[in-house]
This record gives C-alpha cells, structure tokens and sequence, in this order.
C-alpha cells in the first residue's frame, strides 16, 4: 500500500569508517517494510572507480551482484538479506559513475556551452542518481553515503544531500548521522567529543541532522544523551544509542525498534504509525541465537582469509543454512596457500568444506587439497564459482588421469584444460563489467541431488565469472564420476556438478551466496549445512 508521495532518508557517517551504515540502513529498511511501507536502499560511494569490479578484495573486500548484472558494493548484500529488497543498477552509485556522466554529456554538448562545474553539474548528477529510486509506488528511499563527513571526495555528495532539502521540502526528508562514540581505557571514559565534531562538520556543509545515532561498546548514561542533544543541535528524543550486538548482526532491528526508532523515523516524515510485525525475524533470530542442534564446523578455503569482507555473502549464507537447520555453527578460515606443502591438518574435525570463487592462480593447489580431502574422507562439500572449477580440475587430474590438467586462466600451455574461456569473452579487452554477470537461469537433471535439493526443473542464479567448463570433457569426468547435474537451458554451459558416489558433492559456477537471506536460506546451503549436521549426528552415534 503506498502512501503517495516519496520521502528521502539520508544517511551519512562520521568519526571512522566501517562503523555499520550499511547494516543501520538494512535494518531500518526492514522496520519500515515490516510496517508496510514500500522501501529502496541506495549506496553511494566516493571514490572515482565506475564500480568495485576491478578492485581487490584488499582494498574493497567483496563484489555483489544483483540480478541486473551490476557489480556493486557489499552494503547491497545487507540490503538485501535484511529488507528483502531487490537492489539494481540504480541502488549504487561511485564518483566515478557520476562523473563519467557528466563528461560524457560534456563532449555531447549537453550543457550548451557553460563551464562544467562541480556545483551545479556534478551535484545534479547526484540528485538525479538520488532520485532515480524513486520509482511508482515507492514511500520511502533510504540513500546511504560512503566514507566520513570531512572526506574531501564526498563532499560534492554531501552538496547534493543539503540541496535535496531544499528542493524537496524539508517535511519530506530525513537526515540520519551514523556517527562513532570512543571509550578510552586510560580514563574509563565515553567521549562523545569527535560526534560533535562530526556533526559540526555537517552544519558546515548545511546539513543539520534530525536523527543521531550512536556507535558504542558500552551504554551510554544519561549525561551523554544530553551533552549530544545540546551539542549536535538534534533533540534528545532523536539521539539513539546503536550499541554491539551479543551474538548476531541480525539483532540490530530488534535493538532499533525497542528504542522505537522506526517510529521516529515516521513521526518526522509525516507518515502514519503502522503496526509492526517482526514475529518471522524474531523466530529467526532466536534460531540463530540458541540453536538446538551440535555444532558443525565448515572449513572455508580461500586466499583472503586474513579479510573476512573478501567472503562476507559466503559466510552470511553458511549462517543462513545453519540458521533453517536449527544448529551451531563454527567457521574456520582456511588460508589456501597454507595446504600448498601437503599438510592438510588444518581440515581435520570439519563436518563440511566450502571452496568459495575467487581470481587468479595464487593459492589454487591449496584449493585442490581441500576438494580433494573432501572426497576421499566423504566430507559434504559445496564448491562456489572458482570453486566449482577446482572440483573439476582436482577429479581430472587424480580420477580421469588426465595428467596436468587444469584452467587455461592459470595455465595457457595445459594439455587438458578442463577450465576454459567462455567463447564470447575471447575478444574482450577490457575488464570492467564485461564478465558473465547477473541473473541466468539453469535447468536440473532429474534424479540429481542438485534436483532434490531445490525442487524445481530450473532456477536461476547470479553469476560473475569468465572461464567455464569445457565441453569437450564432459563424458570423460562423467566416466570418473562427475556428474554434469545442472546446465543452462540450451545445454551449452554447465552450471552445477556433483558426485553420486559421494555423500554430498554439490559445485556450481553462479553464487547462490547472493540470493541466500536469513528467512528464506539459498536451498544449497540448506541443503550443505544439513548435511554436514547428519554427517556429524552419525559420527557421534558410531562413537557412543
């Protein structure tokens, strides 16, 4: 049910980065969906990459998809998994997006001859990036701005979030500062000084927030409200306390909705108090929080496992599966590279291993290891993307006898390269945003696990990748006992393998880690963690 007119929430950060926006931006969505208001979310990122597609996991940890195609920040996954919203090309948006823009209609002579400035050029791409979610029947879009407030790079950003007020009317936006209070040791102190620098920065700018919420390890007192109500000019009833959640990031909404939050939000916009039902998400969570079952450890290998942001989707979803299995989880992150010398101690007392996708020849024989002990101790496995590959690459090499087999992406020269480049990536040049992206569907072999497990003749699934396997050694790995369970529609690229003669073998080129959320879990991982959890039932039964 729409309530008319669209109304805006800004959301910008201050003190330090990575203080959570994203999450604090996911969860409103989710209060303000579960009182029935139809919502988009929104990033907007500073810096001049057009997107994060060619960055490393180092200097931006994950890439997400979205169904479009579009290779986006990770914020979009918690977008996603908290409010159930399907985000787009228009859901993020880089200084580098805009400018292109901008000089592209430039050299078009789209501005008539007038000098092309950052004020009013670049400002109004932004705005009209802002505006452009604010599609048919949408109440509400919630717009989140990368970085800190004082960032030279987001400040032209900042510019059109101030001017949005103007031009809107301030009745129909909302400015929430997502800011950092530090407790220092030394003094046993809460210093709520750097957030109201923070916030000064913003009135600098034009920007008075109406909401102020508060990053801390520890409770805020009394005293601490009321100095940041007195001293960032926002009302008292405005300043919100997001303290650490326990156990689950999914605890977030919960802990904003008893600080009624979500109701602010709606008093200030104008909008009427909906009942809020957060009856499934509590069930979760409390799933989440005390699960029933024992504890299943996956080992996950990858080669940034030094940087947990590299894999955020893939461990989100692990929890997901966990979470509909009703059991406790333990993930271990598996440097690749540390199994290279043949010491697979690291992957003794898993219950399951996951081979997550990935670029690039480092750390590749460690993954093999890994697909190997898998399937000669009978461990569920689940292989994502470069992970499906190895699966094919490590049966090639050890079952079909193919002696140095491999992908020609990281050997050119393999006389049997079971992984190859896709045919219609053999004349591309450059690399962004030119891989096989988006949503494609995949049809399942009956009688296949991959078709038990998501009970359905087709699905679809993202997909980010360039190399593929070959078809020209399909029977010869059928032969050795990999099975080609999923392919799309025409039958020309394989999409899924499995084992039959495994307990749970299950690879796959998409990423079923970008359409997994903690209601409604990706049936692979369901279906993964189950197995890991009967596998660990049945141990402990033979040992009793």
């Amino acid at each position: 049910m729409s309530s008319g007119k669209c109304r805006y929430i800004f959301i910008t950060g201050g003190v330090v980065s990575s203080l959570g926006k994203g999450i604090t931006a996911a969860s409103i969505a989710l209060l303000l969906r579960q009182r029935g208001y139809r919502v988009t979310l929104q990033k907007l990122d500073p810096y001049l990459n057009i997107d994060p597609g060619t960055m490393s996991p180092y200097q931006h940890g994950e890439v997400y998809v979205t169904d479009d195609g579009t290779e986006t920040d990770l914020d979009l996954g918690h977008y996603e998994r908290f409010a159930g919203v399907s985000c787009n090309r228009n859901s993020n948006y880089t200084a580098g997006k805009i400018y292109s823009a901008v000089l592209a209609r430039e050299r078009k002579g789209g501005y008539l001859g007038k000098t092309v400035q950052v004020i009013p050029h670049v400002t109004d791409e932004i705005k009209k990036a802002i505006l452009s979610q604010a599609a048919e029947g949408i109440d509400i879009a919630i717009t989140e701005v990368g970085g800190t407030a004082g960032d030279i790079e987001g400040l032209p950003f900042l510019e059109a979030l101030r001017e949005l007020g103007l031009d809107l009317g301030r009745e129909n936006v909302l400015y929430i500062h997502l800011t950092l209070i530090p407790y220092l040791s030394a003094s046993r102190e809460l210093k709520t000084k750097p957030s109201q620098q923070s916030a000064s920065i913003l009135r600098n700018i034009g920007i008075i927030p109406d909401i102020l919420i508060c990053r801390t390890e520890r409770s805020l007192e009394e005293e601490h409200f009321r100095k940041l109500s007195l001293f960032c000019n926002v009302p008292l009833e405005a300043v919100v306390e997001e303290k650490n959640v326990e156990n689950s990031i999914y605890e977030v909404p919960v802990e904003l909705a008893e600080q009624k939050l979500d109701e602010l939000i709606l008093d200030r916009l104008g909008l009427p108090r909906r009942d809020l039902d957060l009856a499934d998400w509590k069930d979760m969570l409390e799933r989440a929080v005390k699960p029933s079952g024992p504890v299943v450890r996956i080992g996950v290998t990858g080669k940034y496992m030094g940087l947990r942001d590299a894999y955020k989707s893939i461990f989100e979803a692990i929890t997901h599966g966990a979470i509909a299995c009703d059991t406790s989880l333990e993930i271990r992150g598996i440097e690749s590279e540390d199994l290279e010398e043949g010491d697979t101690t690291q992957l003794e007392g898993l219950d399951g291993i996951l081979v997550p996708g990935g670029f690039g020849y480092r750390g590749i024989e460690g993954k093999l290891m890994a697909v190997r002990y898998a399937r000669e101790n009978d461990i569920p496995f689940l292989g994502i993307c470069l992970g499906m590959q190895c699966a094919v690459i490590e049966t090639a090499r050890h079952i079909a006898g193919l002696e140095g087999a491999n992908s020609s992406e990281f050997a050119p020269d393999s006389p049997h390269p079971v992984i190859h480049l896709m045919e219609d990536q053999k004349n591309v040049t450059e690399k962004g945003g030119t891989m096989r992206l988006g949503l494609y569907p995949c049809a399942l072999e009956e009688d296949s696990l991959a078709r038990s497990v998501f009970g359905a003749a087709l699905v679809s699934e993202r997909h980010r990748h360039r190399y593929e396997f070959n078809n020209d050694y399909r029977d010869r790995l059928r032969e050795a006992g990999l099975v080609c369970s999923g392919v799309s529609p025409d039958g020309s690229l394989v999409e899924i393998v499995e084992r039959p003669d495994h307990r749970w073998f299950v690879a796959c080129q998409f990423h079923p880690e970008f359409t997994s959320t903690p209601l409604r879990p990706n049936p692979l991982f369901r279906a993964f963690i189950q197995a890991a959890r009967d596998r660990k039932l049945e141990i402990s039964s033979a040992t009793e």
